[in-house]
């Protein structure tokens, strides 16, 4: 039977999703746990590959696995006994047998989040800055990402990535209590997409880019271009749409 995994983390700790030799990773730690309640072997394949430091708010990951009903039932409390309080699974849900958690995603959403002030509550969850920023233009300037569909100019250098298209669905900024909080929607998005488009934003916004320099950065499809890369803590992904057909 396969499965889907419906589960978040904070990614304080962790070398990413992607399981690395000699780093920790969270499909290691899941992949071990749900191995270790299952007594079988467990291989997950997940929506994407978050990098070093990268949240979750909404991931799924699927896997096969023959598993009774008792189990079943049960599964989501054992993992989250055996799981400390970085990880957090919410969910399983039964789906077709080709159902692919990564190819058959419809759309993913990211949100970045934004500090204005010191809070040590909020310490590797937001990006801290203490620059004014002209956020008028920062959303003008976000706009021109919806009417372009080539990234490479915000795709991470010396990347294998063959194909830089992405479509973007939509983009919003919103601003509240010395904070800012960036989401945004698309197909796919390429290694270290978001950060890059935030940090030029960011750019625009302290006036050293232009508006129309912006729209040209994404034209010229070259990432020197481009300004500087926010750090992970801020990143989230928040949500992975798929279609209805492949849930039972």
């Amino acid at each position: 039977m396969r499965y889907f995994l419906v589960f978040s983390y904070c990614g304080t700790n962790y070398h990413g999703w992607q399981r690395q030799p000699n780093s920790l990773t969270i499909q290691q730690i899941i992949e071990e746990a749900i191995s270790t309640i299952l007594k079988q072997k467990i291989s997950l394949v997940a929506a994407g590959r978050t990098d070093a430091g990268v949240h979750a708010t909404n991931m799924y990951a699927h896997f096969d696995a023959n598993i009774n009903i008792e189990i079943e039932s049960k599964l989501v409390s054992h993992l989250n006994s055996f799981l400390d309080y970085s990880i957090s699974i919410k969910k399983i849900i039964k789906v077709v047998q080709n159902a692919h958690a990564r190819f058959d995603a419809i759309s993913r959403t990211y949100k970045y989040k934004i500090l204005f002030f010191k809070d040590p509550f909020k310490n590797e969850r937001y990006f801290e800055i203490r620059n004014d920023l002209n956020f008028d233009k920062i959303k003008i300037a976000s706009e021109r990402l919806l009417f372009h569909n080539d990234f490479k100019s915000f795709s991470k250098s010396r990347s294998d990535v063959k194909n830089y298209l992405c479509d973007i669905y939509k983009v919003d900024w919103k601003f509240k209590n010395g904070r800012a909080i960036f989401t945004i929607t698309a197909n796919r998005f390429l290694r270290n997409m978001v950060r890059a488009i935030v940090g030029t934003l960011i750019e625009v916004g302290k006036n050293k880019i232009s508006i129309d320099n912006f729209n040209n950065i994404i034209i010229q499809r070259d990432r020197k271009k481009a300004g500087f890369s926010v750090p992970a803590c801020g990143l989230y992904l928040v949500n992975v749409e798929y279609p209805e057909h492949i849930f039972l």
